[in-house]
């Protein structure tokens, strides 16, 4: 590693500088960068970068890692000048935050920081930072459509201004509600080859929520600031602190650490869904178990709020109390589809008449039957993969894309009938 402007007489041509007002307090982004770059980068200071920047070619320099601490966010005119000149260079920057607020770090974000990885990092977050920036050159995790765009739209554009919200509550622990929202996110975002939705799955199951779990993904320090600072967010700052999946749709996670779930409140849920809907045609919520004071926030904006439940007592106990609540505070009974999971096989003549006597007593019909995906499920969960790339024939699969299927039909039906 060089330090400061004696980078330029290094040997090994340099191809990325950290930028920070004190390199050593970062030690993981030192180690990472010489795990990706091994000798090509150097470190520099605010004010040495900006000028060191200055006097480069176009094209010379590749990215730099702007770390920043709480302590700088007092000055952040100095650090905003070193984006400005990287910019102006056409010079990537990952910005590298430690304890900013979500506003410092939504107005580094809007001078033109390509991407950020909180700190401390997390394994191979530098890595898939700095490939992304490789791959794309103006990333844009949910493309908007320009206003002279034809009718059509291109693969993962927005289809129309009005998003689809659907949410998956369980109405008892284990009902694979959050397995569901997962492939159901999935299927949805790979069901239109040449068209295909933009997808966006929200995990408000702030003290158990397992999507980042499912998919493998890491669980940013930011997400809790980023819930409760919703009502002042952009766009912009939504669409960065998501997480992508495959370069298909964009995950926003549950917090790292596990909170109380009246942290936020209607107001800020609010605020996230209308950010998930200006920003993703499909829009999918994983809910809590427990109804919390913003339940009625999602059940009143969700299109459909699917509940799953299971062929037992607890289950048909819980639904029944779940069913009660929503009457007594006049809620929109009708969004609710009841999803029985494990249900009972086509020759299961007992399990079938079990069924039919739970909705009857519930007074509810099931709209949809998911029967039970073995083991593979749950190994395709331990593995962080879907059930499309784990287990692609499995019959939970199967009927997964079967309701995903119809969600979309109805979805494009809509838009073509407001398009006439």
């Amino acid at each position: 590693m060089s330090s400061g402007l004696a980078l330029k007489s290094e040997p090994a041509p340099i191809v990325a500088c950290t930028v920070s007002s004190m390199v050593h307090h970062f030690g993981l982004l030192i180690e990472d960068m010489e795990t990706e770059l091994g000798e090509a980068w150097g470190d520099l200071g605010f004010e040495e970068a900006r000028d060191f920047i200055n006097a480069l070619e176009p094209g010379n320099l590749e990215f730099i890692a702007l770390a920043v601490r709480e302590e700088d966010e007092a000055d952040l005119g100095r650090v905003g000048e070193v984006i400005r000149a990287a910019r102006s260079k056409e010079i990537k920057v990952i910005l590298i935050p430690e304890n900013l607020t979500t506003a410092g770090l939504r107005e580094l974000l809007r001078l033109g920081a390509d991407d950020f990885v909180p700190y401390p990092l997390a394994e191979g977050a530098l890595h898939d930072a700095i490939e992304k920036i490789r791959a794309e050159p103006e990333p844009a995790p949910a493309p908007q459509l320009p206003d002279d765009t034809p009718d059509t739209p291109a693969t993962g554009q927005r289809l129309d201004t009005q998003s689809a919200v659907f949410a998956v509550q369980n109405l008892a622990g284990g009902t694979g509600a959050t397995t569901l929202a997962v492939n159901m996110a999935w299927e949805l975002a790979n069901i239109d080859k040449k068209n295909a939705p933009s997808v966006c799955i929200i995990d408000l199951d702030l003290q158990n929520g397992s999507v980042a779990t499912y998919l493998d993904l890491p669980r940013r320090e930011i997400m809790l600031e980023m819930l409760q600072d919703a009502t002042s967010m952009d766009t912009d700052g939504f669409k960065q602190a998501l997480v992508g999946y495959e370069d298909k749709m964009s995950v926003f996670t549950s917090p790292a650490e596990i909170v109380p779930l009246d942290i936020v409140g209607p107001e800020e849920i609010g605020a996230i869904l209308d950010l998930a809907a200006q920003s993703f045609d499909i829009v999918i919520v994983d809910m809590p178990r427990t109804m919390v004071m913003w339940t009625e926030t999602v059940l009143n904006r969700a299109d459909m709020y699917f509940a799953t439940l299971e062929l037992d007592l607890r289950s048909a106990q819980n639904a029944m109390r779940f069913i009660k609540a929503l009457q007594s505070e006049d809620l929109p009974l009708d969004k609710i589809q009841y999803v029985l999971n494990r249900a009972p096989g086509m020759t299961d003549l007992n399990g079938k008449t079990r069924m039919k006597k739970m909705a009857e007593s519930l007074g509810v019909s099931f709209s949809n039957m998911l029967p039970d995906g073995g083991k593979p499920v749950t190994q395709a969960c331990d593995n962080g993969e879907t059930l499309a790339e784990a287990a692609k024939k499995n019959p939970l699969r199967k009927e997964i894309t079967k309701l995903a299927d119809g969600l979309y039909k109805a979805m494009v039906g809509d838009v073509k009938a407001k398009g006439k």
